[in-house]
């Protein structure tokens, strides 16, 4: 199986002199040299579809060579891995270095054209990996490879999974950091996107003062990932620093419309490309709850919670913001960003509910139509997925009483749909209504339109764990059901309506369906 290996980051920006694979602090570097861990019986547990986007055949991915590539037991031909140096702020606090600790760059494919940059997450230790191990387990993996693609299908930006590995291997860990570690399978997961440079890349030069590193670092972001930003402008830096805004905004919009928690937004968590990156304690709501968080880390202070996504975003991007400052020192345009990330946002988002609604037009009275519902919807538990879904369903002859009968499938507890509760619905669906009237849309139109928005399905995580449960007892099937359920997330599937239905009760405290750790 051959590549056509075309790196940048590593011909372009500065390594680690040292190739020694030791825990350590490392200075005016981008990136540190490191080998794959040897896996001692890998097994290809699921390929996804985007091996064609690689040029990777069918038959190759059932080859040797693609298990000892994609598991880390052989090297690409030519290629040099690397982990990347970078800082982060960690639930609000300076964390200062941190790096790839767990991942392993393998380089850049280049392919009909595009240039894609492949990653081993969970296939050892690097200089990053402080004081773990630089492995990962098959819970996890699951969980990333699923998701990844997920998200792709659901028209959210996100980095892609190509394959998921079993090592053979068994790995330590404490799942819930409650002193119970315990053996689990080792896996590795093969993550591509177009470049895996985060946010904390910026941040550990700017810390340090590296101006020169931090320069080399953005020039090298423009020319590969904005070309449209003049490198020879004086507010290059600026520039970048707004395209990147605008992309991040765009991510979190997609985030909040299918209900998407990321659970652990640290800034070394946040892609340069505004793509989804690291899923590690992810969920989806079931129940609609801007309180909630998937994170038992963030349990009490629910930093990350689904509410607050896009004002953690615009936390980040200041973050972002001083590091790029550093090297351009002209603040207003800076400012100005992240004064307009607000606006902005505000815009994007009721923009992205009025197509939830089916609304095609805009009208004052849209907003607080918006603002009422997010409130019914926390009333009495609502499954934020199966209600709008249902909802698309409304025609312009439906009654306050029959809309409601039409989404009576979305609530946990319809019993809880009595006296003021229901009075409050009833009031909401009549103005609802009114204002598809006042729209004049086509019901087909509407409801296609709704239904293009709105998925059917996603990544409950009772469904991850049903895989990983069945995964751990040797049965692999659930993946690629699931995997292929999710390619097609708003179509109808008939065939596998059993996973359009509300998070089961047992689901409801079950480690690994309610919230998860950052373990791996």
């Amino acid at each position: 199986m051959k590549f056509n290996l075309q790196d940048t980051f590593s011909t372009d920006l500065p390594a680690d002199p040292n190739k020694n694979n030791t825990r350590r602090q490392v200075f005016h570097s981008c990136y540190s040299y490191a080998i794959p861990r040897v896996p001692s019986a890998p097994v290809v547990l699921h390929v996804s579809d985007f091996a064609q986007t690689l040029g990777i055949t069918e038959q190759e991915t059932q080859s040797d060579s693609f298990k000892e590539i994609f598991s880390g037991a052989k090297l690409i031909v030519g290629s040099t891995p690397y982990a990347m140096c970078y800082a982060g702020h960690q639930f609000g606090h300076w964390a200062g270095q941190l790096g790839d600790g767990r991942a392993i760059n393998l380089g850049e494919v280049v392919y009909n054209n595009k240039r894609w940059a492949l990653q081993l997450k969970g296939a050892g230790e690097t200089p990053y990996s402080r004081t773990a191990d630089g492995l990962a387990v098959l819970r996890s993996s699951i969980r990333e490879h699923l998701c990844s693609e997920a998200m792709y299908h659901l028209g959210v930006p996100t980095t892609r999974s190509l394959s998921l590995c079993l090592t053979g291997d068994e790995v330590l860990r404490d799942m819930m950091y409650d002193g119970n570690a315990a053996y689990e399978k080792g896996a590795v997961v093969c993550r591509v996107a177009e470049s895996f440079i985060r946010f904390g890349n910026f941040q550990i030069f700017a810390s340090r003062g590296d101006k020169k590193t931090l320069q080399l670092l953005a020039d090298y972001t423009i020319r590969q990932f904005y070309p449209e930003i003049d490198l020879g402008s004086e507010s290059k830096y600026a520039a970048l620093f707004a395209a990147v805004a605008d992309r991040t905004l765009n991510m979190i919009v997609g985030w909040q419309r299918v209900g998407f928690v990321h659970g652990v937004m640290n800034t070394d968590n946040l892609s340069i490309l505004g793509q989804t990156i690291d899923y590690g304690p992810y969920g989806w709501l079931e129940g609609y709850d801007r309180g909630w968080t998937p994170n038992t880390t963030d349990r009490q202070h629910k930093r990350y919670r689904y509410g607050n996504q896009p004002a953690i975003a615009l936390w980040n991007l200041h973050q972002l913001g001083n590091a790029l400052y550093s090297i351009e020192q002209v603040a207003e345009p800076f400012e100005k960003t992240l004064r307009g990330y607000q606006q902005k946002y505000v815009e994007a988002y009721f923009d992205m509910m009025r197509q939830k609604l089916g609304l095609n037009t805009e009208e004052k009275t849209d907003i607080s139509l918006i603002e009422a519902l997010e409130l019914n919807l926390e009333l009495t538990e609502t499954d934020m997925t199966i209600f709008f879904r249902q909802l698309a369903q409304l025609t312009l002859s439906d009654t306050p009483a029959s809309a409601l009968d039409t989404v009576d499938f979305a609530f946990y507890k319809p019993a809880e749909l009595v006296g003021e509760i229901k009075a409050t619905w009833e009031v909401w669906m009549k103005q609802y209504l009114a204002r598809l009237v006042q729209e004049n849309r086509p019901v087909e139109e509407k409801t296609a339109a709704m239904n293009a928005v709105n998925p059917k399905y996603v990544l409950r995580n009772y469904m991850a764990q049903l895989a990983i449960d069945a995964a751990d007892s040797g049965d692999y099937s659930l993946i690629d059901e699931l995997y292929q359920l999710l390619k097609e997330p708003y179509a109808e599937q008939a065939e596998n309506e059993k996973w359009f239905a509300k998070r089961p009760e047992w689901a409801r405290h079950k480690v690994g369906c309610s919230m998860l750790s950052c373990s791996s």
